[in-house]
């Protein structure tokens, strides 16, 4: 994860300089139209996901190789689906209603279809990634997401290379990483599971109970659609491209450390699941509670530097950045924040199968975020302020999660506010006088981002360590670093 996270910075900074601001802001517009399809694959990876974690606990391998076939089946129907509509309403809203800078309409449409093919690549083999996750072989999954890092990082080289017309060579070179990549985790699927090998079956009962599944989990999947890919629809109709690209900048940040985020939940995903669907509801709870402190911890230690220097960091990484930039990389790791830390909640709701009223309750509350932006917007208000009707939206959002958790499935209240809230929110409180300090005595340079994350970091872990910590924790850290053994 580290070592993707580096070559995912540096590519990054080689590719905005090698497109500039404007073309960025283009391709950040643009490819957000197939970016809001690609929310429906996570919200079908998560119900595959589940109904395979679920096949491998029963222990039954025909039931698994159906599943397996019949998740096969739904992929290639949304495939179909997702390139009708991006090459009808698609083509329709970037013509009529997106703001392109003058001559760059034909790159637009480039990148519009690519992006469509590297979503269809991904939902098509999206089965394959769920089983390796399904059974756990977290190895796997690291060595061929570093390849495709490394990938992309060659396209990056390519990029800066082209005679041609950037954007558009770099909209299809990440055509070909997408086949490379999501190819190797078929491969590896094929050659080590039984279920992905062979003549794949499909079962219209399990498709129906699967569609359902998926059909309710993308009502929360498509608030969030709303309110990140449509809020950014909204600054390119009422700010154009420019913002786009300094949201663009925000986003990248954000997808660096929610791919962080997303791959250490990998590793408690499958354990929830099968602990819950196997009648073993305190050991499932408690990873609930414990989840959602350890995501806000590593969280919060990634965003601290952005918090008390986003200017510096970005300029030292990107060099040129729209003025903006900063002030948008702060917002979104706050609600990135916000967002992520309860999300084993919902893993508990999806193991435990019926999801409608969960799903009605939380997306309907969710959902007010983007009108009240456009509101906002409408009223003259600047681009920043969507954020913040985000933040205030989904602590509303968080709070209907845990009421209709503790009806569905008994979950504790109290003991997540006590074990989970309180003791994530401990050490950045205690952390953030002192980073305030700092921003106020030491002028804003490159290297006083390395002073706030050393500080955030000794602090957040020593007041983490003093008064958040379980014995139990406490003995298991004590046993892995030399110096603290008794």
């Amino acid at each position: 994860m580290v070592l993707m996270m580096i070559i995912g910075l540096f590519t990054y900074r080689i590719i905005l300089q090698a497109l500039g601001i404007t073309d960025y802001g283009v391709y950040s517009a643009v490819g957000g139209v197939v970016t809001m399809f690609m929310l429906v694959m996570n919200t079908v990876a998560s119900a595959i996901t589940r109904f395979i974690t679920v096949g491998l606990g029963k222990g039954d391998p025909e039931r698994l190789k159906t599943i397996f076939g019949t998740s096969i089946a739904i992929m290639a129907g949304f495939s179909v689906l997702i390139l009708l509509l991006t090459e009808t309403l698609g083509l329709w809203y970037l013509h009529s209603k997106m703001v392109i800078p003058p001559g760059r309409m034909g790159a637009a449409e480039a990148v519009l279809h690519t992006s469509a093919l590297v979503l269809i690549i991904n939902l098509l083999t999206l089965p394959y990634t769920a089983t390796i996750n399904a059974h756990e072989h977290m190895g796997a999954y690291a060595y061929l997401s570093v390849l495709e890092a490394v990938l992309k990082l060659a396209v990056a080289a390519g990029v800066w290379l082209s005679a041609g017309d950037k954007l558009v060579v770099y909209a299809w070179l990440l055509v070909a990483v997408a086949v490379l990549a999501r190819g190797g985790y078929a491969i590896y699927s094929i050659a080590r599971y039984p279920e992905c090998r062979g003549r794949l079956r499909a079962d219209a009962s399990l498709v129906r109970e699967m569609g359902a599944f998926a059909g309710w989990n993308f009502l929360g999947s498509g608030a969030y659609m709303l309110n990140t890919q449509g809020v950014n629809q909204l600054m390119n109709i009422f700010f154009g491209v420019r913002m786009n690209a300094a949201r663009g900048v925000a986003d990248k940040v954000e997808q660096v450390v929610r791919q962080f985020a997303t791959n250490i939940a990998l590793a408690l995903n499958p354990q929830l699941t099968k602990s819950y669907v196997g009648g073993n509801r305190d050991y499932a709870f408690e990873l609930v509670c414990k989840g959602s402190k350890y995501y806000f911890w590593i969280l919060w230690i990634m965003s601290v530097p952005f918090f008390t220097d986003a200017e510096a960091i970005l300029k030292l990484w990107l060099g040129e950045v729209p003025p903006e930039a900063a002030i948008f990389t702060r917002l979104t790791l706050l609600c990135f924040l916000i967002d992520f830390t309860p999300g084993t909640i919902n893993i508990l709701e999806q193991a435990h199968g019926r999801i409608k009223t969960y799903y009605l309750i939380t997306s309907g509350v969710a959902v007010l975020t983007f009108p009240i932006t456009w509101l906002a917007f409408r009223l003259g208000a600047p681009a920043w302020s969507g954020y913040f009707a985000f933040v205030l939206v989904y602590i509303l959002k968080a709070a209907a999660m845990l009421a209709v958790a503790q009806r569905d499935t008994g979950f504790p209240v109290g003991k997540y506010l006590r074990e989970a809230i309180l003791p994530a929110a401990v050490p950045a409180i205690i952390a953030i006088p002192f980073l305030l300090g700092l921003m106020a005595i030491v002028p804003s340079e490159w290297w006083r981002f390395l002073l706030s994350a050393f500080v955030g970091v000794l602090i957040s872990a020593l007041a983490a360590w003093l008064f958040c910590l379980t014995p139990g924790e406490k003995a298991f850290v004590r046993s892995k670093i030399p110096f603290l053994k008794k």
